[in-house]
């Protein structure tokens, strides 16, 4: 599918930009200066991704070159490495993160480094205690009024920073240390100090405020997502809203469990968010309560999780919610920040709000009711399930705009890249029992299509504010989802004695698989994983976390010595020391959290992320498998849809472009050029807006899983992209790679 777009009246980008109804030269003068910087992460707080510079443009992008590069040289060298980080510009510096979530402020016009900052050598930091390998999206900035002081925050596992943005120096006042811990002021009644929470994606700044979500757990055990907004001055908490509502708030009664609120995680916030500035508004889009894939332990619809929440950026208050999935049981999690945009409707501007979703759809809303501008439409869904489930009859289906990525996965989609895949393939399809969208999950399999990541997923999308046309990149691969009973002790003493195997069934296999084999690069193998690692390196992992992998500090030490000598394959009285410390260490103090022991009630798990792939790597689905689409918001519809990414092998076969599974987002400029990399053939590319033709490409050092960021400086535009790697077996990098028009001689 391939339309031209009829170019639209520019005459709304003022109304885009501030959520008014005027359209003047001085708003329209506004909106321009607004979108020529790259301040915060997604270019604006409004998350369009868009610049209104036009120095790079459809005429002369074809000559764009490299015009300087950046190593931060703490990469993995096993290639477990990742970097995602959506830089911001301000003042002519540069702000970004490093793999190991080192900060550093660069020259934008040269990428010559001001200062770094190293998180690990600062007072009160441990480094066993701080994750070291998650990844971070990017970093927020603050100025007080009178300038005199500039702050940069950002999170390194659970601590959130405020540094000095000019010295690299951690902010005297912020915390303790310059750094405060994001696992407390959660209205807890127990200790949480060992429990994982982690900063991803940058919240957003109001005022003197700091609002923000965090990742968690997607197990039982996780921690509640609820969001708060801090002082940015101080560190200290300002309000909170409970995603998991407590007895007596709005959404309460939408958990069959009263108490629900103590024992269910979950519903956070990580993604990033929105701020209408003018109305004083956040928008918050959250994920899936935990546990994933089963609800009988969290029955009912289950706000405010797969929400989209309005909230008063000043107080927190509540003031509308669209939740887009109910009592979700398939990882639906809003993985995306929402766009602000003004659109126009029966000949009037509408302010309205865009959620793109991992099954494929756009939600849109009117900004300050909820409204939706489109009719949804509650659509009944399989309701059969494992015992103990009891899932949502319906779910909410837009009926525009149209989806952006294909809907149902039926056997005349399986390959046929030749005769002899089709067949493989055909064989692992009909294994798999369920194929319509929202099927529970069950023990005969189902197709989550699109798949865990997404359709739509943390990149995110762009919108043109001239235009209201949004952009936004897919993936379309299937995964399947199978469940499995969870294995149980053997013996009255297991308390006393775990079981390693079924130390790993609950925590473990899920990701891993059930004979350590892993899946894919994101989850490796676990066999001989004592020929790598020792006693002290495996704990260190379990404790923190790397990569995808969450921290599980809060095990109980018996039993993860048991998962130790399991994985390690390890007779008890192997390393003594370790282990008799192991056994002698003491419990968390301060109350126990009472979701671990919703661990115990939960009787299924999945086997595992499973992708699905032929023997060659490739996705088993005929092409495309990745996308780029322009969806006019106005009126709904799909204007054009083109392939994203290639594999040059097939392509030289005769074959056409199949895109690639891929995962950042995209940035469109007035210039007419939606700019992505995200491809797993290490390219970034400038698309023609209008058309969705490839004007320009170029080889990256590595895989850019990020967006790409854009600015002017000194009369000359720069694109710049993280190039990380490190995700669907792709090496890991840790360069930014800025590119530019050749200079004025």
């Amino acid at each position: 599918m391939r339309r031209k777009l009829g170019m639209l009246a520019v005459s709304v980008a003022g109304v885009l930009a501030f959520g008014c109804t005027r359209n003047t030269n001085t708003s329209q003068q506004q909106a321009e200066d607004r979108y020529s910087g790259w301040h915060t992460y997604a270019g604006s707080v409004d998350g369009n991704r868009y610049s209104s510079n036009t120095s790079i443009n459809t005429a002369n992008v074809a000559q764009l070159q490299v015009a300087w590069t950046y190593s931060t040289h703490d990469k993995n060298p096993d290639n477990r490495s990742q970097l995602q980080c959506n830089p911001i510009v301000v003042n002519g510096v540069l702000y970004g993160t490093s793999p190991k979530l080192k900060l550093f402020a660069l020259d934008a016009a040269t990428g010559k480094q001001r200062w770094l900052f190293d998180p690990y050598k600062v007072s009160g930091t441990d480094e066993d205690e701080t994750p070291a390998m998650h990844v971070s999206r990017g970093v927020a900035y603050w100025q007080s009024e009178d300038r005199q002081q500039q702050r940069i925050l950002y999170a390194v596992g659970p601590r959130l920073y405020a540094i000095d943005a000019g010295t690299g120096i951690p902010a005297k006042g912020f915390g303790q240390h310059g750094w405060i811990d994001l696992r407390q002021h959660l209205d807890l009644d127990f200790d949480a100090s060992d429990a994982y929470a982690v900063g991803t994606t940058p919240g957003v700044v109001f005022k003197d405020l700091y609002i923000t979500g965090m990742r968690l757990s997607e197990g039982a055990d996780a921690l509640p997502g609820h969001i708060r907004a801090f002082d940015v001055r101080t560190g200290a908490r300002r309000w909170i809203f409970h995603t998991i509502p407590h007895p007596g708030e709005p959404g309460y009664d939408t958990w069959d469990n009263p108490e629900s609120w103590r024992r269910i995680g979950g519903a956070n916030s990580w993604a990033g968010m929105a701020l209408d500035e003018r109305r004083g508004i956040v928008y918050v889009p959250t994920g899936t309560a935990s546990p994933d894939f089963y609800g009988g332990v969290r029955k009912g619809q289950n706000l405010y999780a797969n929400s989209l929440i309005a909230l008063d950026a000043a107080t927190g208050g509540y003031k509308w919610h669209f939740q887009t999935v109910h009592h979700d049981l398939w990882d639906r999690d809003l993985a995306a920040n929402p766009n602000l945009v003004t659109i126009q409707r029966a000949g009037k501007a509408v302010d309205a709000v865009a959620q793109i979703t991992k099954h494929g759809y756009v939600f849109l809303f009117d900004r300050t009711n909820g409204k939706p501008i489109f009719p949804i439409v509650e659509t009944p869904v399989p309701t059969a399930a494992l015992p103990g489930e009891k899932a949502w009859p319906t779910q909410p289906i837009p009926t525009l705009p149209e989806p952006f990525a294909r809907q149902h996965f039926g056997p005349e989609l399986v390959t046929d890249l030749t005769p002899e895949k089709h067949a493989e393939m055909m064989a692992q399809y009909t294994k798999v029992q369920d194929h319509a969208m929202f099927t529970p999950p069950g023990k005969n399999g189902s197709w989550i299509f699109p798949g865990f990541d997404g359709g739509g997923e943390w990149g995110g999308a762009a919108v043109d504010v001239a235009t209201g046309i949004l952009y936004v990149n897919s993936s379309e691969l299937p995964w399947s989802l199978t469940m499995v009973d969870v294995p149980k002790e053997n013996s009255a003493a297991a308390t006393q004695h775990p079981n390693g195997p079924v130390v790993y069934a609950k925590h473990c296999a899920s990701c891993h698989g059930t004979a350590l084999q892993g899946n894919g690069t994101a989850y490796p193998s676990l066999v001989s994983l004592g020929e790598k690692y020792g006693e002290k390196e495996v704990r260190g992992i379990l404790d923190n976390g790397r990569n995808m992998m969450p921290s599980f500090r809060y095990i109980p030490e018996r039993e993860k010595q048991a998962l130790v000598n399991f994985l390690l394959q390890q007779p008890e009285d192997k390393a003594p020391e370790l282990a008799a410390s192991a056994a002698s260490a003491k419990e968390p103090t301060g109350g126990k959290n009472p979701r671990q022991d919703v661990m115990d009630e939960v009787p299924y798990r999945m086997t595992g992320y499973n992708r699905f792939l032929d023997k060659d790597g490739y996705p088993g689905i005929k092409p495309p498998w990745g996308t780029l689409n322009a969806v006019d918001l106005n009126s709904g519809k799909l204007l054009w849809k083109v392939p994203l990414g290639e594999y040059e092998e097939l392509t030289r076969q005769g074959i056409p472009p199949t895109g690639t599974e891929n995962y950042g987002g995209p940035l469109v400029t007035q210039g007419g050029l939606v700019f992505i990399a995200a491809t797993k053939d290490q390219k970034i590319r400038a698309f023609d807006k209008q058309t969705g033709k490839v004007l320009w490409e170029a080889k990256l050092p590595a895989a850019g899983y990020a967006t790409p960021a854009t600015y002017q400086l000194n009369g000359r535009q720069y694109v710049v992209i993280a190039c990380g790697g490190g995700k669907i077996g792709s090496p890991s990098g840790d360069q930014y790679v800025a590119f530019a028009l050749p200079a004025a001689k």
